[in-house]
């Protein structure tokens, strides 16, 4: 049952603030040991620069209004780096629920979602068949956020076996004949990065039947601010000067990985992984260096980035820092 509440606020302080009450787990829920452990912790470096705020209004409308419309699934689309799955993962930490994080690559398959029948040993000599919960079936049997990540890289048979859980059927047919519906302490998110040209490794265009069974929502790069945001949360001691400069050499080298023209456009974006972990490590590591931040660069930013989008990435690099700082990073 929901009990204490937790307050979403609009980072852009245009709309209201969204209170939702949280999910307490009961002792006596299946596998409560283990979907307690479930639980997320809540990340304190974590900014919402919008999309919690959407999810809870999302969850406020469900709940207000519990008759009347489809279930509401949410997916999130935007290229790698971006904190989707982060995202997610901290919408079940404020809600207080277990997150189940199922990765619908190539190789996964219905029966490794739904289950699957095994021969076990009966003890004397023989065996017999028992019924074995898949990923997904584990997960509805009790309080769970679910993120089906990485959508569009699933089987044309792993999406069809969704089908029904996702509309108004809400519900899993096992081959046991046992229906598996979905709960009112389950929600259903997603991820996917965009079908381009890019080289996002076996990815696909949805079905449309399928994509038509989620709001879809797009997450675009951080702006220079919200990046900004993001170190004065995390790194409250690193200097202004650095942070200006890698916010402006993320936002440069972004804006050109968005380019449509692909004359000049990169083909390898700066992350929020690079931006916020691998850039100060080479900090710590370069301070007593006289351009720390050229050092972190060459050795944390360059080694992930395509071979011919490296002079691009200097360009870049010139054109916004050229010579770094050369105080030390921390104050």
């Amino acid at each position: 049952m929901p009990n204490e509440g937790v307050k979403f606020e609009d980072p852009a302080g245009i709309g209201p603030p969204v209170e939702l009450e949280r999910f307490v787990l009961s002792d006596d829920i299946d596998s409560a040991e283990q979907r307690l452990a479930k639980v997320p912790e809540p990340d304190p470096n974590y900014v919402d620069i919008g999309m919690l705020y959407r999810f809870a209004q999302v969850e406020a409308v469900r709940r207000t209004y519990p008759e009347g419309y489809l279930p509401v699934h949410v997916a999130v689309r935007g290229h790698m780096g971006t904190g989707k799955d982060h995202d997610i993962e901290q919408f079940a930490a404020q809600l207080g629920l277990p997150y189940y994080r199922i990765p619908l690559t190539g190789e996964v398959r219905d029966v490794t979602l739904i289950g699957s029948t095994h021969l076990h040993g009966d003890g004397k000599g023989g065996t017999e068949s028992r019924w074995e919960d898949g990923d997904i079936t584990r997960a509805l049997r009790g309080p769970a956020l679910v993120n089906l990540s990485e959508l569009n890289a699933a089987g044309a048979e792993t999406l069809f076996a969704l089908h029904g859980l996702l509309d108004r059927y809400g519900a899993i047919d096992l081959p046991t004949g046992e229906m598996v519906r979905l709960r009112p302490d389950v929600r259903l998110f997603g991820t996917m990065n965009p079908t381009d040209l890019r080289d996002y490794a076996g990815t696909q265009t949805l079905n449309k039947a399928f994509a038509d069974r989620w709001i879809i929502w797009e997450k675009d790069f951080p702006v220079a601010e919200q990046i900004k945001t993001m170190f004065e949360v995390r790194y409250p001691h690193l200097r202004e000067a650095y942070v200006d400069a890698i916010a402006g050499l993320a936002v440069e080298v972004n804006d050109s990985f968005n380019e449509s023209d692909v004359e000049v456009r990169v083909e390898t974006p700066i992350s929020l992984r690079t931006i916020l972990d691998r850039l100060p490590i080479g900090l710590r590591i370069h301070e007593d260096s006289s351009d720390p931040l050229r050092h972190a660069w060459e050795e944390f930013v360059l080694p992930h980035v395509d071979s011919y989008d490296r002079d691009h990435y200097e360009t870049v690099w010139n054109a916004v820092v050229r010579t770094g700082p050369s105080e030390r990073p921390f104050q």
